[in-house]
Formats: structure tokens, C-alpha cells, sequence
């Protein structure tokens, strides 16, 4: 009986964690699907696509094309941990960094690391259903400095 009872409880609590992550990533469940930024000149695009929550996680990828040809990609896993949502991204040619949510409404979230050189600070902002504003921002030889990517929603292709 008492074996029943723990099994349940683990089962519950389990159940209880699992539900509290999902409901976690099910908060910028918004950021799923395909964006892009085409710039003014058209010989650059950016291209950044998020996974639906799926396993406790959400992938992202991004990547930069200039002139048709790759310059930068990056690899996102966006998890739960500890009660924060975790940005942990794996960027062409850098080592890995992590980032802990610090503010999450339904429109818009941001992730610190003060201890990272730049970015420090990486933040998403959605307009409506069809527009994302994302950029990162941190010191860079001392003085401020943000970029951001206006991001507009696309369908999902091979291209």
C-alpha cells in the first residue's frame, strides 16, 4: 500500500513538473514557425524558425546569408529550468551561452547573462501574428550597443 501510494505521488509530481515546463514554453509558444528579415538591398537575409514545444523543449535555429552565401548560424535550445525559461545557444564559431529569462509576458520575452561579453541581453517582442522584433544588446568596448532584427512571419519551406 505504501509503495502504491509513493509510486502515485512520484507519478502526480512528475506529472505537476513536467505540466509547470510545459505550460512554461507554452508561454512563447508565439515565437513557432518561420521569420525572416530581408535587408533593404536584398543581399542579405535572416532567417530564424522555432519548434512547438515538444520534450520539455523548443528548438530554434537562425542563420545569416549575404550574397548567397552562409556567414553565421546558430543552434537555440530554449528549456526549463529551475522555474526560468533557459536560452541556451550555440552560435557558428563561439562557445555555447546560456540565458535566463528575466521577464515573460504573452507578447514579449527576455533572457540576461550579465557575465557574457555581447549580447548580454536577448529579447523577442511580437506584433500581432505576423511581426517579431528580437535583438540582443549588451557593452561593447564600453559603450551600449543593440541590434535588432525585424522579423516577419513566412510560411515554413525548403528553399
Amino acid at each position: 500500500m505504501r509503495r502504491a501510494l509513493a509510486l502515485a505521488l512520484l507519478v502526480v509530481l512528475g506529472t505537476s513538473r513536467a505540466q509547470a515546463q510545459s505550460s512554461r514554453l507554452d508561454s512563447v509558444f508565439w515565437l513557432v514557425g518561420c521569420w525572416e528579415l530581408l535587408s533593404p538591398d536584398k543581399n542579405q537575409i535572416v532567417q530564424e524558425s522555432w519548434g512547438a514545444p515538444l520534450g520539455g523543449s523548443m528548438l530554434g535555429m537562425s542563420r545569416t546569408v549575404r550574397d548567397g552565401k552562409l556567414i553565421e548560424f546558430e543552434s537555440i535550445i530554449l528549456r526549463v529550468e529551475k522555474g526560468k525559461l533557459v536560452y541556451e545557444a550555440h552560435p557558428s564559431g563561439q562557445p555555447t551561452a546560456t540565458f535566463l529569462s528575466t521577464s515573460i509576458s504573452d507578447k514579449s520575452v527576455i533572457f540576461e547573462n550579465p557575465k557574457h561579453d555581447f549580447p548580454q541581453k536577448i529579447g523577442y517582442q511580437r506584433d500581432g501574428d505576423s511581426a517579431l522584433l528580437a535583438w540582443i544588446e549588451g557593452p561593447v568596448d564600453g559603450k551600449p550597443r543593440r541590434t535588432e532584427f525585424p522579423y516577419h512571419r513566412v510560411v515554413c519551406s525548403e528553399r
